[in-house]
């Protein structure tokens, strides 16, 4: 079995490659340039590989929520890919893969990503016997309503600590705010989750996948 899985919702490219039982994976900080630097950089891990595009047998994406032009650019050329050579599409939300960066066992974790606006995207999971379980909706909270929601000893991740940490810290009883090096989606994590997926027959096609976007509609994109 071959995947091919991006993110692109944040400021970095997270890439991953699983061929046969190998792991692969590309995490490059792309700024504004990720529409320029995402398909060359496609196919030179493809290549690197030895394989081509046509040997991928799924292709998984981060959904979101984060950046509305990261999450189109990144979920566009997906669909393209699939599209051409009919293979399923596997949708993974950012925040779930984000939150594969915890090991620790039966300790709350929140996801905390900037939404701007002063807003955080977010979710919380808690890791039981091993196994990452989601405890709440995908949300768009304030930061007011960030610290009212998650109250309990909490490890928080994400880059929204970079803009609230002290008063995350300051306000959330216990909580622990991990280092940066764990605030974006990892490649590896983005495969595994994938292949349970993948192993659930949890797929779709270019034609049904969506993003996953928490601001109101109007606040999406905006027509002249």
């Amino acid at each position: 079995m071959k995947i091919l899985g991006i993110d692109t919702t944040t400021k970095f490219l997270c890439l991953g490659l699983y061929v046969d039982g190998k792991f692969y994976e590309y995490n490059l900080e792309t700024g504004k340039n990720l529409s320029v630097l995402l398909v060359p950089t496609i196919q030179r891990v493809i290549t690197a590989a030895g394989l081509k595009i046509a040997d991928i047998d799924y292709f998984a994406c981060g959904l979101g929520p984060g950046s509305f032009t990261g999450i189109r650019i990144g979920l566009a050329t997906i669909k393209g890919l699939s599209i051409v050579r009919n293979k399923p599409v596997v949708g993974i939300s950012t925040l779930d893969i984000l939150a594969e960066n915890v090991l620790i066992n039966n300790t709350l974790i929140v996801t905390a990503i900037d939404a701007r606006r002063n807003l955080i995207y977010c979710s919380s999971y808690k890791r039981e016997q091993g196994l990452l379980k989601r405890k709440s909706r995908y949300s768009l909270l304030s930061l007011g309503e960030f610290v009212k929601k998650f109250t309990n000893k909490t490890i928080i991740l994400g880059d929204a600590a970079a803009l609230y940490s002290d008063k995350m810290l300051s306000l959330i009883k216990g909580a622990t705010i991990l280092h940066k090096d764990y605030w974006f989606p990892k490649a590896h994590n983005l495969i595994q989750l994938a292949l349970a997926k993948i192993k659930a027959r949890q797929f779709s096609s270019a034609q049904t996948v969506k993003p996953i976007y928490l601001y109101p509609q109007e606040c999406q994109i905006k027509t002249k």
